[in-house]
C-alpha cells in the first residue's frame, strides 16, 4: 500500500513540477535491488532494476516529460545519472554528488525532466561509490518527433547494443581497493547486454533479422576502464548517429567505441541466411578481451562461422577513424532547421581552458586529478549549498586555474568548482600525458569535438580545428602523449560534472563541476529548487530563498 500511495502521489506532483507543457509524459516506477548472477561464470552480487541486469530500456521521444520514481532497496545510498541527457536549466535531476541528495536505502526519490530539444542514443547509469561495477545502466533512446525529418528510412527495428568491461569483483570489494589507496587492475572480461558469450556457444540468438531488411543497432560502451572494438560478422555498419547528431553516413567494417559513447548505425540482413556473430573486445590492451553475441536471421539455417572478424591495432588506426566522423550539415535533429545552419566556427572564442590529468599519491593513496585539483565528494550538494547561498561554507570557487601548473607533481584534494559566465563560448583542451586513453564527458552540454592530435596544445594548431563539420557530442576520447579540442556556448545554467568517464579516474578525484549562473536570476535561464525537496547536508533546515521568477 506504501508504495501504491508514494507512486500515486509522485504522480501527482509531477503535473505541478517544472516540467510543464503539452508534451507527453512517461512515468516509470524502478525498485533497484541486490541480485546473484554469473555475467563472466562466477556468482557475484550485481544491481538490478526491476529485477533487470542490465535496466530496463527507456524509449523516449523529443520532448516528452520523464518521471522516473526510484526506490532504494540497497544497503548503501545511490543515484542514477542520464549520460548525455543536457537536462536544460535543471541540474536539480543531473543526478551526480554534486547536484543530488542520495537516495538513501529504504526510501524513494522522483527524477522529473524532460528531453529537450534532443535526439540520439544514451544511457543511464549509477553515479554514486561504485556501483556503475555492480550495473544498474540501461539503455536510454530519444526518437524524432513524427513531424521532423530523419536521413534514413525508418528501420525494421532497433536495438540497443550495451557493451563493456567487467569485473568479477564484487563492487564493495573494488570500492575498498580503491579507498585503500590501490588501483583496481585490470578488467576480467567483456559483456554484451550483461553477457559473455564465445564462438561454439549454444545461446540463442540475442537479436533477428528478416533478410533483405534493414535495422538500427544503438551501440554504447557502459564500461569501467577500457576502449572496445565493436564489430559484426559478415556485415557493413553504415553510420548514422553519434551522441545525439546525425552523421554523414559512412560504411565501416568495425568502430572503436570509447567509454561512455554512443554510436548508431544501420546494418542490412543481405548475407546468406545463417547465425553470425557480434564481437566486441578490448582496444589497447596487452591482452585482448573479447565477447561474442549472436545475431540470427529469420528461417535461417546455420551456426555462426567460428572465424571471428579481427580487430584493429593500434591507436593510430582509430584516431584515423576518428577524423572520418562528420556532422551531417543538411540533416534535421530535434528541430526542423538543417544542423548545419549553426555555424559554429564563425563564433569567437572569449575563453580558453586547458585541462591536464595527472597521476600522484595523497598521504600514500593513489589520486588522480585535473590541473593538479582531484576532487572530492561533499555532505552538502554543491549545488544545493551555492542556491542556498551557503557556498562559503562547503567549496571555494576556482581553485583549479584556466592552466595547468608548471608542476603538476602536488596533487591538492578539495571540492573543485570552476566558475563559467552565462552564455560565453568556450574551447575546451583535454591533454593526456600518460600512456592509455582517456575519456571525458561534459553533463549538461554537447561540444563540437575539433580536433584530436598527437603531442601537446598550443594556440597555433587551431589552423588544424574543424570549423565545420565536426560532431556535436558529448564525451571525447584522448589518446596517450596527445590533445583534444571542443568547443561549446556556456547556455545551460546549473552546476555540471566534468569528468573523466573511466571509474578507477573519476572516483579518485579526476574531475570538476562547472557553476554556470544567470545573472538575471530567472526562470527563463534555470529552474528553482524542485519540490518537494530532498534536501541534506547543512541546507536541511535552513529556509528557502527567494524564487527565481519569469
Amino acid at each position: 500500500m506504501h508504495f501504491v500511495f508514494v507512486t500515486l502521489l509522485s504522480c501527482f506532483s509531477a503535473l505541478t513540477s517544472v516540467v510543464q507543457g503539452e508534451d507527453p509524459y512517461i512515468f516509470l516506477n524502478w525498485n533497484v535491488t541486490y541480485g546473484t548472477l554469473s555475467p563472466l561464470g562466477v556468482p557475484q552480487q550485481v544491481i538490478l532494476i526491476n529485477g533487470q541486469f542490465p535496466g530496463p530500456n527507456i524509449n523516449a521521444t523529443t520532448n516528452n516529460n520523464l518521471v522516473v520514481n526510484i526506490f532504494n532497496n540497497l544497503d548503501e545510498p545511490f543515484l542514477i545519472t542520464w549520460n548525455g541527457l543536457q537536462q536544460r536549466k535543471n541540474s536539480w535531476q543531473d543526478g551526480m554528488s554534486g547536484t543530488n541528495c542520495p537516495i538513501l536505502p529504504g526510501t524513494n526519490f522522483t527524477y522529473r525532466f524532460q528531453a529537450k530539444d534532443q535526439i540520439g542514443s544514451y544511457f543511464y547509469y549509477p553515479s554514486t561509490s561504485v556501483h556503475k561495477a555492480a550495473g544498474g545502466f540501461g539503455g536510454l533512446r530519444v526518437n524524432s518527433r513524427l513531424l521532423i525529418p530523419v536521413p534514413f528510412d525508418t528501420p525494421e527495428d532497433d536495438y540497443t547494443v550495451l557493451v563493456g568491461d567487467w569485473y568479477t569483483k564484487g563492487h564493495k570489494e573494488l570500492k575498498k581497493e580503491l579507498d585503500s589507496g590501490k588501483t583496481i587492475g585490470k578488467p576480467s572480461g567483456i559483456l554484451i547486454n550483461g553477457k559473455a558469450g564465445k564462438p561454439g556457444d549454444l545461446e540463442p540468438p540475442m537479436f533477428t533479422m528478416i533478410p533483405s531488411k534493414t535495422y538500427r543497432y544503438r551501440i554504447c560502451n557502459v564500461g569501467l576502464k577500457n576502449s572496445i572494438n565493436f564489430r559484426i560478422q559478415s556485415h557493413a555498419m553504415k553510420l548514422v548517429e553519434i551522441e545525439g547528431s546525425h552523421t554523414v553516413q559512412n560504411l565501416y567494417n568495425s568502430l572503436d567505441i570509447h567509454l561512455g559513447q554512443c554510436f548508431s548505425v544501420l546494418v542490412t540482413a543481405d548475407q546468406d541466411p545463417n547465425d553470425y556473430y557480434m564481437v566486441a573486445s578490448t582496444r589497447f590492451t596487452k591482452n585482448t578481451l573479447s565477447s561474442t553475441a549472436k545475431i540470427g536471421y529469420v528461417n535461417g539455417k546455420g551456426q555462426p562461422s567460428p572465424v571471428l572478424p579481427e580487430a584493429p591495432t593500434g591507436w593510430a588506426w582509430s584516431l584515423n577513424q576518428f577524423r572520418t566522423f562528420r556532422w551531417n550539415l543538411t540533416a534535421s535533429a530535434a528541430r526542423p532547421n538543417p544542423q548545419g545552419s549553426y555555424h559554429y566556427g564563425q563564433i569567437n572564442i572569449t575563453r580558453t581552458i586547458k585541462f591536464v590529468s595527472s597521476t600522484g599519491t595523497v598521504d600514500g593513496k593513489l589520486r588522480y586529478a585535473l590541473n593538479g585539483i582531484s576532487h572530492v565528494d561533499t555532505d552538502t550538494p554543491l549545488k544545493l549549498a551555492e542556491y542556498f547561498g551557503v557556498a562559503n561554507q562547503v567549496f571555494k570557487y576556482n581553485i583549479v586555474g584556466d592552466n595547468p601548473p608548471a608542476d603538476l607533481s602536488t596533487i591538492t584534494m578539495v571540492p573543485n568548482v570552476m566558475t563559467a559566465t552565462f552564455r560565453n563560448y568556450i574551447e575546451i583542451i583535454f591533454e593526456n600525458h600518460d600512456k592509455s586513453v582517456q575519456t571525458f564527458h561534459l553533463s549538461g552540454y554537447s561540444f563540437f569535438a575539433v580536433a584530436i592530435e598527437v603531442g601537446t596544445w598550443s594556440p597555433e594548431k587551431r589552423k588544424n580545428y574543424n570549423l565545420v563539420d565536426a560532431v556535436s557530442r558529448h564525451t571525447i576520447q584522448v589518446y596517450p602523449k596527445s590533445w583534444a579540442a571542443v568547443m561549446t556556448t556556456f547556455d545551460n545554467c546549473g552546476m555540471w560534472n566534468l569528468r573523466s568517464v573511466g571509474l578507477e579516474r573519476n572516483y579518485l578525484g579526476e574531475q570538476l563541476y562547472v557553476s554556470v549562473l544567470s545573472p538575471e536570476r530567472s526562470l527563463k535561464d534555470e529552474y528553482n529548487v524542485p519540490e518537494p525537496g530532498n534536501l541534506c547536508g547543512i541546507v536541511q533546515g535552513l529556509p528557502k530563498p527567494p524564487p527565481y521568477v519569469p
